[in-house]
């Protein structure tokens, strides 16, 4: 699978999407920014942080549940909340790619399409994260191969909202087939950008008091999209 023509497409769908493309994204990032905020000021974090790396020093490795665990009450309650609306903001936003890539615009409002399949993403979330888990109970390779087999899991959704969470892991593990590495060789072509982006973000922390993630209004749409269209690629392979 060509990785670089499905950048390059990616690309002209941006430009011909530009400049709110970039406006929706930056909406996009503002929120997540601040509920990654929200999770730093929860209450009883610094607590639980500083138990959990006296855990670490101990040489242990607690689980992240063990930290959860250790938060007062309501912060444990507004955790809650933040995991369960992470990854449906995140499927809205995967929504308004694919209809960016395939040529039927977007609006803001395509951020918060995840919330008409709620219970479906979180299910999906779950169940993916416990099969992860477990995969990575034998290795890490094991581990690294669960996580893009269920990649697809929220396209198909997205695709098609009358099946249930197991239908879409299902089907996703069916179209990975095969694909897995190309999918894998397609993330490892932004490690550039990634850590572009991760230095400017620490060089503008040193400036100003807050982050000022710039290369990420770039980089979200053009990863969103790009990864948008090898999902359309390979169900093309699949249809043929």
């Amino acid at each position: 699978m060509p990785g670089f023509g499905l950048k390059d497409g990616a690309r002209r769908s941006i430009a011909e999407n530009a400049p709110k493309l970039f406006f929706v994204s930056i909406a996009y990032i503002l929120i997540v920014t601040v509920m990654s905020e929200l999770k730093l000021r929860l209450p009883g974090t610094i607590a639980a942080y500083d138990l959990y790396i006296e855990r670490l020093y101990a040489g242990e490795i607690p689980s992240p549940v063990f930290f959860y665990s250790n938060l007062r009450s309501s912060g444990l309650a507004l955790a809650a909340v933040l995991l369960l609306f992470e990854p449906v903001i995140s499927v809205g936003y995967m929504h308004y790619c694919m209809n960016i890539r395939r040529g039927k615009g977007g609006d803001y409002k395509d951020i918060f399409e995840g919330f008409l399949f709620f219970a479906k993403v979180v299910l999906i979330r779950v169940i993916t994260a416990i099969l992860i888990f477990l995969w990575s109970l034998l290795f890490i390779f094991p581990g690294i191969a669960a996580f893009y087999r269920y990649r697809q899991a929220y396209y198909i959704l997205l695709d098609a909202p009358e099946k249930s969470a197991l239908q879409c892991i299902r089907e996703s593990g069916r179209l990975m087939d095969g694909n897995k590495l190309n999918l894998f060789l397609l993330d490892l072509s932004f490690a550039g950008w990634f850590i572009l982006d991760f230095v400017v973000v620490v060089l503008f922390s040193y400036i100003l008091p807050f982050t000022l993630p710039i290369i990420s209004i770039w980089l979200t749409p053009y990863l969103g999209v790009t990864r948008a269209a090898f999902y359309d690629a390979v169900i093309e392979t699949m249809v043929v």
